[in-house]
């Protein structure tokens, strides 16, 4: 009998011990479904908004116009990523708009194209930080257009894609600062669209998502200014977990890897997705946190990375929040 016992309480802790052991493995495993932290900054000073344009010069995320809900805005601020304070700067000197595309060249931003409430819009504006000054620059010279992408790289800005009122657009152009002017680029093989959304990785641009007649957009390319080439990556559907497609996102680069978050999938999203270059692959971080939305305000200098603003349904949002993809998921701050 004694024996009996004996075996019967062995049997029992390497039970508990097994239990134990899959308890852990479990919540290791929430743990990593669960990588990502989201803390929030400074609220914004000004009016909520979404539709805004933004780009980043330094370590401060300078971000303007965009549209609140009753009125389409010229307000301009920076947001100071070490002090975690925002300041007004001059209005941008352009008509009042939203959905207008921003990004900046040699220390220099640039905000244009758009919608004004009436028309889609062709005009651009350079913005010098050391002078607090806008300066009108040469007009796009093609369709005017609003909910197109930009960037800028190796001294060039890039555009295109967009809505011109009647199509989708998958057309792209060079401007070049030192000359004041524009040149179309060819070879661009994806579909049209609107509202996508960009990040730079390694001197590289990576084109994402978007919506065209409807649909949301799956193809998934990356652009090389040196040779000015496009390739196509794996689509975003290329994994049946992935649920990457959607428009009006916010699209940035933090320490060599890519981000696609919030947006709108049949209604507003939350959800973070994490690019790695190196594999072609994506991986889910943690949602996030404030409330859902699309159209937000986002900025990066590559090392840090901040979302807000945008707008929920009918309500239009003030918050920024900052971004730390390995950071353990905490509630609590």
């Amino acid at each position: 009998m004694k024996e009996i016992d004996f075996k019967f309480k062995s049997i029992s802790i390497l039970s508990l011990a097994l239990l134990a052991l899959l308890t852990s493995c479990s919540n290791s495993d929430d743990d990593d479904d669960e990588l990502g932290n989201w803390i929030t900054r400074s609220v914004f000073d000004g009016s909520p908004r979404s539709g805004v344009s933004s780009f980043v010069i330094g370590n401060i995320g300078y971000m303007g116009v965009g549209y609140d809900g009753d009125d389409y805005l010229k307000s301009f601020w920076a947001y100071d990523m070490d002090g975690n304070y925002w300041s007004q700067k001059a209005d941008f000197t352009g008509v009042a708009r939203n959905a207008a595309v921003g990004f900046a060249v040699n220390d220099k931003g640039y905000i244009g194209s758009g919608y004004d409430g009436l028309d889609e819009l062709a005009d651009f504006y350079a913005y010098d930080p050391s002078a607090n000054l806008w300066t009108q620059i040469a007009d796009f010279p093609s369709t005017a257009r609003r909910s197109a992408v930009a960037f800028g790289l190796n001294g060039f800005g890039y555009f295109g894609t967009g809505f011109d009122g009647d199509n989708d657009r998958k057309d792209f152009w060079k401007y070049d600062p030192s000359t004041d002017a524009w040149s179309e680029l060819v070879g661009f093989g994806g579909n049209k669209r609107r509202a996508a959304t960009s990040f730079i990785i390694d001197d590289k641009a990576y084109l994402a998502t978007g919506v065209a007649n409807g649909v949301y957009l799956t193809d998934f390319w990356v652009f090389d200014p040196t040779s000015e080439v496009w390739t196509q990556k794996l689509d975003l559907d290329e994994e049946d977990d992935y649920a990457i497609t959607r428009s009006n996102a916010a699209g940035f680069a933090l320490n060599g890897y890519g981000y696609i978050a919030c947006g709108e999938r049949g209604g507003a999203s939350s959800s973070v997705w994490e690019y790695d270059p190196s594999v072609d692959t994506w991986e889910l971080k943690t949602s996030f946190e404030g409330t859902t939305r699309q159209d937000p305000a986002y900025f990066s200098n590559g090392s840090r990375a901040f979302v807000g603003l945008g707008r929920s349904g009918t309500l239009y949002l003030d918050d920024l929040s900052e971004f730390f993809p390995f950071a353990e998921y905490d509630d609590e701050d």
